[in-house]
């Protein structure tokens, strides 16, 4: 007796639970048949349904703001008037020479460049000489000095200097030297003034640069060469 009282309860319990959802599922049917039907029958009642909805905007994304780029700095305005470089005021009579010479490097110091150990002189195979800046000298070849009683016997056109007038009438005479390039055709270069009187140096140069000389041989090879040349001037 008390079990079927207890499963007529339960079974009315479960009646009234699904008439409950029932009646919910068909009141919500009514009311969106009814919302779908309204727009249909009466068309101008939809600005109204618009207001009575509120439709919110979906929420911003916030976007992630750009990396500003760092204008390059603005070069500072230079201290010379209209930017134009003007002479100074005075100008200097004495140029300033250091009179004490640069004390020595430190023992045990490093230069630059750095040391470049050999491949196989103790050193890793890989990486021996690498990861260093290296400074590339470029090796000059020493010409070779001549001397002026050699050159004068391979002079082959020679052109008198001219006596300058006003040091004839000083009464200048002398010996010029002069230093000279012998090219590997035999003309001059690199032509300049050792020693002499300054009156007499001009003219000595305009008649030397034009004198011609066979080519120096060095071991069956034309080379450029460096000799002396002396110009005498006498008076008469």
């Amino acid at each position: 007796m008390f079990e079927t009282a207890t499963f007529d309860s339960m079974g009315t319990i479960h009646t009234r639970s699904r008439n409950w959802m029932l009646a919910t599922f068909g009141f919500n049917t009514s009311i969106l048949t009814l919302l779908i039907a309204i727009p249909l029958l009466h068309p101008s009642m939809l600005p109204q349904m618009r207001n009575c909805i509120r439709l919110e905007p979906p929420p911003q994304v916030q976007e992630t703001p750009p990396v500003a780029q760092q204008a390059p700095a603005a070069a500072s305005p230079t201290d010379m008037p209209d930017g134009r470089i003007q002479a100074p005021p005075t100008i200097p009579t004495h140029t300033w020479i250091p009179t004490v010479p640069e004390p020595p490097l430190p023992p045990g110091t490093i230069s630059l460049a750095g040391p470049i150990a050999a491949p196989g002189a103790g050193c890793d195979p890989f990486n021996c000489g690498h990861g260093r800046d290296t400074a590339v000298q470029k090796v000059v070849e020493a010409k070779p000095h001549v001397t002026s009683r050699v050159m004068e016997g391979m002079l082959i056109y020679k052109v008198l200097p001219t006596y300058p007038p006003l040091a004839r009438a000083m009464r200048v005479a002398g010996r010029v030297e002069l230093q000279a390039t012998i090219s590997r055709s035999g003309t001059i270069e690199n032509l300049r003034a050792a020693s002499g009187p300054a009156p007499l140096l001009g003219a000595a140069i305009d008649a030397v640069k034009q004198w011609r000389y066979r080519p120096y041989l060095l071991n069956g090879d034309p080379v450029e060469v460096e000799t002396t040349i002396d110009v005498d001037f006498k008076l008469d």
